[in-house]
């Protein structure tokens, strides 16, 4: 910690509060050179202390977010600044990110109903937040310019260039790049997309979840821009994860909402995505190449690796024949440091093994095929009536001995392997490559779980088959591999 912030720390919330500061603790950052405090009252009162390098920057923040408590939406308060605009208190939201809330399904791979619907609760959120009262933001007082123009979008694309391709591959035709970068500077500013509020720096870690809502925090960089830059930082976050599937049902909702807040055609602004997440990808590896080839930052040396998946995928999915000689940098880079396509389609079949809570809904489906089968397991003894199976599981020996003291579950899952095993067989025989099998039961812990555990061993063991296994409502995730 500097001297200097903690005696300014101090005196402002002697200022503010009449009271003397019992701990100011410095928070970690990534990629800011801001640098933050949390700092206690009395033992009680939390607040935030923000202190910045440039006034300016400072100053957008602050009318930014004035704007946007007027308006309603859950930004922190701003509780007092200093005389000279460096240092400002705000409330605390905690420590609790969107990114850290959705690490089980992150990990897991299993994307709960609730999950996905607090992703296009949040994706709403930024439909308003770019554009309800938008035209009483002053963007004079945006840092460091009032909008996206061609000149910032330049500067995007060049620090790209210098900070990450130059450090891939230092011999390149800078004269046809810039070509591809001026076709590509056109598409990004088509008047085809509205522009709104641009929050600049949408992503999982700068949403906070206090009191079980999302929460919005550093859009000191925010300026008038395409509203579609937005919404692609958020879903094509590098190390957020989002499957394919996901990002359809979140931009789907986000196309509704802005449907009913402006005049536009959900048509034709979704022909320029490709071009948004291409131009966003670029920008934060060169992000990533400054923070972590000059300044040596782990963490952003750790995030090229997936952000050059994202663009193998949009690569591979899109036709960019319109830049031609970007496509072809790109394609060398991707081959160089040896990143596959994430979704690189499969030559077997893989059953897919789910348990679930028909409270919570059925299971969704990412391979895209849809069908296969589901399983009422309710007509089956419910361990959870018992008081001493109620914290367990089906996984656990008290339940599994419990289910298999009686003949009811081993009839049940005999028929209906009887089902599945037959399918199995016609699909490995006709090359298909997944197949969806879903048990369920009221609580999706106990029935449900020892059934899909048991049908994904026995397809395993007995046919060989590759099986994944996921049990939603207790957040499990395991692959067993063909035999």
């Amino acid at each position: 910690m500097e001297i200097r912030d903690f005696d300014s720390i101090k005196k402002l919330c002697i200022d503010t509060f009449d009271r003397q500061c019992d701990t100011i603790t410095q928070l970690p950052v990534a990629g800011s050179s801001r640098r933050y405090y949390r700092v206690s009252i009395d033992g009680e009162k939390g607040v935030i202390a923000t202190v910045g390098t440039s006034a300016k920057e400072n100053n957008a923040f602050l009318a930014l977010s004035k704007h946007f408590v007027q308006q309603g939406f859950n930004v922190p308060q701003v509780l007092a600044v200093s005389e000279d605009g460096m240092v400002y208190l705000q409330t605390d939201l905690g420590d609790k990110s969107l990114f850290d809330m959705l690490s089980q399904a992150r990990a897991s791979g299993c994307w709960r109903p609730e999950d996905i619907g607090l992703l296009e609760d949040i994706a709403e959120k930024l439909a308003g937040l770019q554009f309800d009262d938008v035209d009483n933001i002053d963007f004079s007082k945006c840092y460091p310019s009032a909008a996206m123009d061609r000149r910032s979008v330049m500067w995007d694309l060049n620090y790209f260039k210098y900070c990450f391709l130059k450090a891939e591959l230092p011999e390149i035709d800078e004269v046809r790049l810039e070509e591809d970068f001026s076709t590509l500077v056109s598409l990004i500013l088509s008047e085809e997309v509205p522009c709104g509020f641009m929050y600049r720096d949408f992503q999982s870690r700068n949403v906070m979840m206090h009191d079980d809502r999302p929460w919005f925090i550093d859009f000191q960089g925010g300026r008038r821009g395409p509203c579609l830059y937005d919404i692609v930082s958020f879903l094509w976050q590098a190390r957020a994860g989002y499957p394919e599937y996901v990002r359809n049902k979140v931009i789907a909702v986000y196309f509704d909402t802005l449907q009913k807040k402006i005049d536009v055609s959900k048509e034709k602004i979704s022909k320029h995505l490709p071009d948004f997440i291409l131009f966003r990808t670029l920008q934060v590896l060169g992000a990533y190449g400054f923070r972590g080839y000059f300044e040596r930052k782990p963490h952003f040396i750790a995030s090229i690796t997936p952000a050059l998946a994202n663009l193998v995928e949009l690569l591979d999915n899109n036709d960019f024949s319109h830049l031609p000689y970007l496509n072809e940098v790109m394609r060398e880079v991707i081959e160089r440091k040896k990143v596959t396509n994430p979704n690189t389609e499969r030559t077997t079949l893989r059953v897919k093994v789910s348990s679930f809570s028909y409270r919570v809904g059925y299971p969704d489906d990412n391979s895209g095929n849809g069908g296969g089968f589901v399983f009422d397991c309710r007509a089956i003894t419910n361990p959870g009536r018992f008081d001493e199976y109620k914290l367990l599981t089906g996984l656990d020996r008290p339940v599994i001995d419990f289910i298999e003291s009686g003949d009811e579950m081993k009839s049940f899952l005999d028929n209906a392997y009887a089902l599945v095993s037959a399918s199995v067989q016609k699909y490995l025989s006709r090359g298909f490559t997944d197949l969806s099998v879903a048990f369920g039961c009221t609580g999706g812990r106990h029935r449900s779980v020892y059934a899909a555990q048991h049908m994904a061993e026995r397809l395993n063991g007995e046919l060989g088959v590759e099986v994944e296994i996921c049990h939603r409502e207790r957040e499990i995730h395991s692959l067993l591999p063909a035999r």
